[in-house]
């Protein structure tokens, strides 16, 4: 039997499971104190305390971390990397540590199972990080040679949701085609082909916009947002990447309370609601079109895939292309978890970074 710790920071959590092969035995989301987080000089830093409260939840739960036979953490912002489970090596880990792409509370993943590796003397993976970029040379192409496209997707949702959804058709992942769509803070629209993401519309950059991010925005408006001497640089990302979408709008992130204002009559969040929804169904399309229109299924996963509201309005929209196949939520817990298991199986060979 294999027992792996599975970890998932996130911005003041971290999410925690013990699975055994395949099944999850014990599992908790850790609340950490935003003070106490915020007096770290680095994100890095925090690796110890947050180790501590997953050690409480062990103990909690009865879990001898001797019984542990492996560590698969959420990947952090790593240099752009193929598909697949990771060793963490040392490489890997100066770049987590130091940062060097950017300073993201799921770095901490890959620092905190290299810490319980070395103590244990047991082996350590991450699974498809956000950095996956397998797209296509035409997709990079963005208009000005100064300006390229990057891949940047909630990859690891995508492909595990996708690979569940090639399950339920019965057909091989390495052969199916889907557009999968991950609708959380941030949407991630991805067409995805034979076991790789071909393109990916950079929740940071573009595309539909989310609770938390502008998307695309009108090119000449944005610069001149830029030069009125309001806003830094700093400024501009936070305004674009977490203070952006519904929250500019209504002043939450929160798509249960924007419905509950539809509900309520409330025509503005009707109609920012509805825009994002249909944004989500225009870039369906396109992506469609890059793979020649022949996909068998529109996979919606994420928070806001629960809402039957949300999966109406795009089904509305993408009905013409092919049925909607709802995942809402996340698997990211069991992906990570059977990313590590196939390769202590032997099904999978761990990649080196």
């Amino acid at each position: 039997m294999i027992r792996q710790l599975v970890i998932n920071p996130g911005s003041t959590t971290t999410k925690v499971s013990v699975f055994d092969n395949d099944k999850e035995i014990a599992t908790a989301t850790v609340e950490h104190n935003p003070d106490k987080l915020a007096s770290f000089e680095k994100t890095s830093d925090q690796a110890p305390y947050r180790l501590e409260a997953i050690r409480e939840f062990l103990k909690e739960n009865d879990i001898n971390e001797e019984s542990l036979t492996g560590i698969v953490s959420r990947g952090g912002i790593t240099k752009p990397i193929a598909a697949g489970t990771y060793v963490i090596s040392p490489e890997m880990l100066k770049d987590l540590v130091e940062a060097k792409r950017a300073d993201h509370p799921s770095n901490l993943g890959g620092i905190i199972a290299d810490i319980v590796s070395k103590e244990r003397n047991i082996p350590c993976f991450i699974v498809d990080p956000v950095s996956v970029d397998e797209i296509t040379d035409v997709a990079r192409v963005a208009g000005l040679p100064e300006c390229s496209r990057h891949s940047m997707s909630h990859a690891l949702n995508i492909r595990a949701t996708s690979r569940k959804a090639s399950e339920q058709l019965g057909i091989p992942f390495e052969k199916a085609n889907f557009v999968t769509v991950h609708m959380g803070g941030g949407i991630s629209v991805c067409p995805v082909s034979g076991g790789r993401i071909l393109d990916a519309n950079n929740a940071n950059e573009g595309g539909p916009f989310s609770p938390e991010r502008s998307g695309s925005l009108p090119l000449a408006s944005l610069v001149e947002l830029c030069y009125t001497g309001d806003y830094t640089e700093k400024d501009i990302k936070v305004l674009t990447t977490k203070k952006g979408g519904i929250s500019a709008y209504l002043n939450t992130n929160d798509v249960r309370e924007v419905l509950a204002m539809v509900d309520d009559g409330n025509e503005t969040a009707k109609t920012v609601l509805d825009s994002m929804l249909i944004q989500i169904a225009a870039e369906i399309g396109a992506m469609a079109t890059t793979i020649d229109g022949k996909i068998d299924g529109i996979v919606l996963t994420g928070s806001v895939a629960y809402a039957p509201y949300a999966r109406e309005k795009i089904g509305k929209h993408t009905a013409h292309i092919v049925p909607i196949i709802n995942m809402a939520g996340q698997m990211e817990m069991e992906a990570l978890a059977l990313g590590g298991l196939r390769v202590h199986q032997g099904k999978e060979q761990a990649k080196e970074y």
